[in-house]
């Protein structure tokens, strides 16, 4: 299970790095920091912050589309998005110890990221979701059938991932799910998170 952040989304009174050790708790291993709207310092702070809990947690961060932060902080890998740089400059930059995820939302775009030497893959929107509107229509589950037999690095499905569709897409191929509003979104972050690996085991 793939933890991307959105702050936006906690209720109020409710702080990232809290929300983050609440999932943590419920069986996260894998974060993602994507503020986009945070200036460097800030995002820098806040990806401090977020190492010292991961780290705490035995769990993975990575930064969303800045090598430099991700360096900066120790965190484990970067997750790089169309407007990002591409993944062999990541590599480049980062080396070959740091993890690189990739987004992607057809199968050429997967098929690409393996190809540019990318670890993992999150794929979507799979479903009908507000934040990847911008991304165009849901593209299904078919997709996840197709890549399991083509790509060899792990798929997480994303966009509108709920507990009733954990199973439909691990059917169909994906190595895990992506989250986002499910559990930052939900009233007790702890329980949603571990709601979601009771499924995944």
């Amino acid at each position: 299970m793939y933890l991307i952040t959105d702050r936006s989304l906690l209720a109020p009174g409710v702080t990232l790095p809290e929300a983050v050790e609440n999932a943590l708790k419920g069986g996260v291993r894998a974060v993602q920091l994507r503020e986009k709207d945070l200036r460097t310092r800030e995002l820098l702070n806040m990806a401090h912050a977020l190492r010292a809990i991961t780290r705490e947690y035995k769990a993975k961060l990575f930064v969303n589309g800045r090598v430099d932060v991700a360096l900066v902080v120790g965190a484990d890998g970067v997750h790089l998005g169309r407007a990002d740089m591409p993944p062999p400059a990541a590599r480049r930059a980062a080396g070959e110890s740091m993890l690189i995820g990739v987004s992607a939302h057809s199968i050429q775009e997967a098929r690409s990221a393996e190809a540019d030497g990318a670890d993992f893959i999150t794929l979507g929107p799979v479903y009908e979701t507000p934040s990847k509107m911008r991304y165009g229509r849901p593209i299904g589950v078919s997709p996840l059938r197709e890549l399991r037999e083509e790509v060899a690095i792990p798929v997480f499905a994303i966009g509108g991932i709920t507990r009733e569709r954990v199973e439909e897409v691990v059917e169909a191929g994906a190595s895990g799910v992506a989250l986002i509003s499910a559990i930052l979104a939900s009233g007790d972050i702890k329980s949603s998170a571990e709601g979601f690996m009771r499924l995944l085991k």
